[in-house]
């Protein structure tokens, strides 16, 4: 298994989680971290080596890449041999990593719900949501939101709402734009990614220091396109996407492949599950919200 990100990065945590459930008593699984969320760009590749180097140590019966850093560093490489592979949790395209209709590779896609989401919240405001920030860092995951669920613009409308989404990378920059989103006109903010932001000295903000300061000090209400950014001191939460299910979809495929005589090209890829709610009870009271009757019937809580 080799991650884009770290260990204890909730997103890798919770897939894991589910790579595991299916995997975990028949199998014996290894790990490589590229860590690409907290080390600066211009390591990544080399990062991607080392990784390689790993697959060549283990020579394991079938490799897993999560997420699109793994796939965009090393899935045109896997292509060329016959190892099957399986990703998950890719934002992009996999025809841009060079491994799409591959006979040895397939995998689970992953598809933010925001327009979904943006959608749902809406009732929520009686006196109306016009304009929402959304804010996410500058790594490679939101930069492909950006051009895949935005086609590449910073503006549109959902649903009536109109939108802006800001990629940022400085730590003062993202607070700025937090504690002045009320004053700027909005009337909701969500925290999509803040996992590769930088201080001043162009060092790693720790992710759980972004969402708990930026639960703390919004004048406006926060929501999550994540299962990770819910709960208390974090976001309300809205339609999210689960790492869970990412992780037991690949799994899935994984024990396919490995049990049968399947090219794995003909599995997939596979989207996963179009999203659940998912809201915090104690955010939900502190913004003075109330979910709608049929969301609510649907809904899971924290706390």
């Amino acid at each position: 298994m080799i991650e884009s990100y770290h260990q204890e990065y909730s997103w890798d945590k919770s897939y894991i989680e589910g790579l595991e459930s299916v995997l975990g008593e028949n199998y014996q699984l290894t790990y490589f971290e590229m860590d690409t969320k907290r080390i600066p760009s211009s390591r990544h590749r080399s990062r991607g080596e080392l990784a390689w180097q790993r697959y060549l140590d283990v020579n394991p019966d079938l490799v897993i890449l999560g997420d699109d850093n793994a796939l965009k560093y090393l899935g045109s490489r896997f292509a060329k041999t016959p190892l099957p592979v399986v990703y998950l949790g890719i934002n992009n395209n996999p025809r841009r990593y060079h491994v799409h209709q591959r006979h040895n590779i397939t995998g689970v896609l992953e598809r933010p719900l925001i327009k979904r989401s943006i959608s749902s919240i809406k009732p929520m405001f009686p006196e109306g949501l016009n304009r929402m920030l959304i804010l996410f860092d500058d790594g490679t995951t939101a930069k492909t939101v950006l051009q895949e669920e935005f086609g590449g613009e910073s503006q549109l409308s959902v649903s009536g709402v109109k939108l802006d989404l800001r990629l940022i990378s400085r730590w003062d920059d993202w607070q700025q734009a937090v504690s002045s989103a009320k004053e700027q006109g909005y009337d909701a903010i969500a925290f999509g990614l803040y996992h590769t932001l930088r201080d001043s000295k162009n060092k790693y903000v720790e992710a759980s220091e972004v969402i708990e300061w930026s639960s703390q000090h919004t004048p406006v209400p926060p929501f999550g396109f994540w299962d990770f950014a819910v709960g208390k001191n974090k976001t309300i939460g809205g339609l999210v996407l689960f790492g869970f299910e990412q992780g037991r979809i690949a799994g899935e495929l994984a024990h396919s492949i490995l049990t049968t005589d399947v090219e794995p090209h003909t599995l997939g890829p596979i989207t996963a599950e179009k999203g659940r709610y998912l809201f915090s009870r104690s955010q939900l009271e502190r913004h003075h919200l109330t979910l709608p009757r049929k969301m609510a019937n649907k809904a899971s809580f924290v706390e």
